[in-house]
């Protein structure tokens, strides 16, 4: 029996290309709104300011949002939205402002538009709103019945933000492929949406190997080039299109179950969303006792500075209770690490970490006896 999918695809119109933020006050117009909420963050408007039009024929009232996607945060954004009784509710940031305007949007039933400053998740095209506690501990992943009604990506606001963003979105998207596929691979007869799921996640894998370097380096002139232009749509868009068809079947997996069970300690609230996601590609890879693909994928990880250890997080005096603590709360009853073949229980990931600290131990040492030329 065919499972049931619902596909939450794409948002209603998606344009990416320079200059597109200018052409925000037509798009209000055409939908007749006249009164609308701006959710910022501070750093993000700051540099924002340069690209944001002039809204002439808009009532505009701003929210400058705390630093935390929390449902007291939203409920704030829910109340000012209310009070000044405004037709939409616009985000101009990153991932964590993306989702909090799609929550207080859908809490509203009003319209969502989405300006990232950012490509670090696919959270402005996705429908669904992660969640966490004031202390940055993950709660809950909620899905709406509305898309977005508009998102405007302009690759040269992006090519002004933080290279270490940039690289953490790689990070989470690259996830995409690892997690859709432990899932899909092993269904004998996929549906048509959860292959096009699949097709969309290999995609993924593919254009971060092939222009993430080149991308990197636009960043560091500050002008968008086609490569930079091809990895924010596959951060934002192509990503986002993986969870959008494949549902649960092309979500998350022991990647993001990882992630999350990271986000309860303390040590590691210092790291990026993309960077703990990167981590737990690899842990589920051990878990997978997939070496070889472990193996591939290091030398990605030296060349974007992303996490492959404990020790690249800060997190290298954990040691096997802390990893046993952390396999907990990675394989609680309703973590998607259960979407993976097979028991996981915290033996199981506590013996993927330590693997993953002897195989990147290993790899770094054999790098740099070749880089002596002592092999």
């Amino acid at each position: 029996m065919k499972p049931e999918i619902v596909v939450r695809a794409a948002p209603q119109e998606f344009i990416c290309r320079p200059g597109s933020w200018g052409s925000l006050e037509q798009h209000l117009g055409r939908r007749g709104i006249r009164t609308v909420l701006i959710v910022h963050g501070r750093d993000s408007w700051s540099a924002a300011q340069p690209f944001l039009p002039e809204l002439k024929a808009t009532e505009v009232h701003l929210y400058a949002y705390s630093g935390e996607c929390t449902y007291p945060e939203r409920d704030g954004i829910v109340a000012e939205a209310a009070g000044h009784g405004v037709q939409a509710i616009i985000g101009v940031g990153g991932g964590k402002i993306s989702d909090l305007v799609k929550s207080a949007a859908a809490a509203l039933r009003l319209p969502a538009i989405i300006l990232p400053t950012l490509a670090s998740t696919c959270a402005a095209w996705s429908s669904l709103s992660v969640m966490y506690d004031d202390q940055g501990r993950f709660v809950s992943m909620d899905v709406f019945p509305y898309s977005n009604a508009l998102v405007l990506l302009d690759p040269q606001v992006i090519a002004q933000s933080p290279p270490e963003l940039l690289i953490a979105g790689i990070g989470d998207t690259l996830a995409k492929w690892y997690e859709a596929d432990v899932i899909i691979r092993g269904m004998i007869s996929p549906p048509v949406e959860v292959e096009l799921a699949w097709y969309t996640a290999r995609k993924c894998k593919e254009h971060l190997l092939k222009h993430s370097e080149a991308a990197l380096e636009a960043l560091r002139t500050g002008y968008a080039n086609e490569d930079l232009t091809r990895i924010v749509e596959t951060i934002i868009m192509v990503a986002g299109l993986v969870g959008g068809f494949g549902e649960d079947y092309g979500r998350t997996a022991g990647a993001h179950s990882i992630h999350d069970a990271l986000t309860a300690i303390p040590e590691a609230h210092g790291q990026l969303h993309g960077n703990k996601v990167a981590y737990g590609v690899l842990v589920q890879l051990a878990l997978e006792d997939n070496r070889t693909e472990i193996d591939f994928l290091l030398p990605f990880y030296e060349q974007l500075g992303l996490p492959a250890c404990l020790r690249d997080m800060g997190l290298g005096h954990l040691e096997r209770e802390d990893w046993l603590k952390i396999g907990e709360r990675a394989t609680v009853q309703e973590a998607s690490i259960h979407r993976m073949p097979g028991h996981i229980g915290a033996e199981e990931v506590a013996d993927a970490i330590a693997q993953l600290e002897i195989y990147t131990t290993d790899y770094r040492v054999k790098s740099n006896m070749e880089k002596a030329g002592m092999t």
